[in-house]
C-alpha cells in the first residue's frame, strides 16, 4: 500500500492520546502514507460525546503532513510525495528487513 484511510468517529477523552500516536506509528512501521479522518461536534440524539476532529495526513516518516482542525467541518487536501516510499523503505529497518518469505512458516499450524 502507499497511503492508507483511517476513518474513525471518536470522542474526546482517553482515545485521543492514541489517536495522535496510531497513525504516524503505523506508517512508520509500514512505510506508507496514513490519511486519518474523524468527525467534528456532536450528534443527537446520542450525545455520546465531542468528536475531536483534527483528521490528518502523515508521511512514512510519522511527520504531519496536513492536519485540519479540532471543531469545523472542512475538506483537508495535501500534497503527497509518493517517491518518500521508496526512499524511507529502502533505507529504515522498520520495512527494509521484513522477511515475508518466512511468514508461512511462522504462521503454520
Amino acid at each position: 500500500a502507499e497511503i492508507v484511510f483511517n476513518p474513525s468517529a471518536t470522542v474526546a477523552g482517553l482515545s485521543q492520546y492514541i489517536w495522535k500516536v496510531e497513525q504516524p506509528a503505523a506508517a512508520v512501521a509500514n512505510g506508507f502514507f496514513v490519511a486519518a479522518s474523524n468527525r467534528v461536534g456532536t450528534e443527537a440524539p446520542w450525545n455520546i460525546g465531542k468528536f475531536y476532529g483534527t483528521s490528518y495526513f502523515v508521511n512514512p516518516r510519522g511527520e504531519t503532513v496536513a492536519q485540519a482542525s479540532e471543531d469545523n467541518d472542512e475538506l483537508l487536501v495535501a500534497d503527497i510525495d509518493l517517491g518518500v516510499i521508496e526512499e524511507v523503505r529502502s533505507v529504515w529497518q522498520f520495512y527494509r528487513d521484513r522477511r515475508p518469505e518466512a511468514y508461512g512458516e511462522i504462521t503454520a499450524q
